[in-house]
């Protein structure tokens, strides 16, 4: 009778502590478990934040799908929603700084971007193989640009009216991505897509037209991204 009591008292006080020892583990597991990483967007931008190394950080990259790789910007906080106010505003003063450093094309008047905003569209943008091979030709030409037929060819078009309209395209898009807002207080200016892609030189010869010329921004733009 005592033996079996005091067998109780043993299998009791086992399985208790089994529990409590159970539950210890469970609240430092918690405990030691950091917060999710939380997913947001600003503008063409994805905002990932959460906290790091003991303090907040938010981060913007570019929205998948992207070829794009590493980091946009990056800002902390004394709390998360601090670090992603202070990305927005670091992200908006940049788009700010592109907007007034875009040069002015003396030909369209169009407002070139720089390479990096070239770059970070040429990544981004949904371009066909046709019209990255075109793009591509027409890089490597630099200044010197190359004739209607031989930009057609790049792209396995039959004519240069289809590949003109292709380049066309490509260039709306690269547009529309470089004009989505994101929140500034200063907007993207209008960029025009096909004097956004370059312009078409002068042959010297009112018959024939001249070569088809990317601006130097788009052309550096290129041979870093591919």
């Amino acid at each position: 009778m005592t033996g079996s009591n005091a067998q109780g008292r043993t299998d009791a006080g086992h399985d208790l502590f089994k529990g409590t020892t159970k539950k210890r583990k469970d609240k430092a597991s918690k405990k030691d478990t950091p917060p999710p990483i939380q997913v947001g967007e600003h503008g063409r931008y994805q905002i990932k934040s959460g906290l790091l190394a003991g303090k907040f950080v938010a981060r913007a990259f570019s929205k998948p799908p992207t070829k794009a790789r590493g980091m946009i910007a990056e800002a902390t906080g004394e709390t998360e929603e601090a670090a992603i106010t202070a990305l927005h505003s670091a992200i908006d003063a940049r788009e700010v700084r592109r907007n007034e450093d875009r040069r002015k094309d003396p030909r369209t008047g169009t407002l070139v971007p720089c390479t990096d905003e070239y770059v970070e569209a040429f990544n981004s943008v949904n371009l066909t193989r046709p019209q990255r091979a075109m793009l591509m030709a027409l890089s490597l030409a630099e200044d010197n640009g190359l004739a209607e037929e031989k930009v057609a060819d790049a792209g396995s078009y039959k004519s240069a009216n289809s590949a003109k309209k292709a380049l066309a395209s490509a260039g709306r898009m690269i547009a529309g991505y470089l004009s989505s807002k994101t929140g500034s207080k200063m907007p993207s200016k209008s960029l025009d897509g096909t004097a956004l892609i370059g312009f078409c030189g002068d042959s010297g010869q009112e018959d024939k037209p001249g070569n088809w010329i990317l601006h130097p921004e788009l052309c550096a733009a290129i041979r870093i991204a591919t």
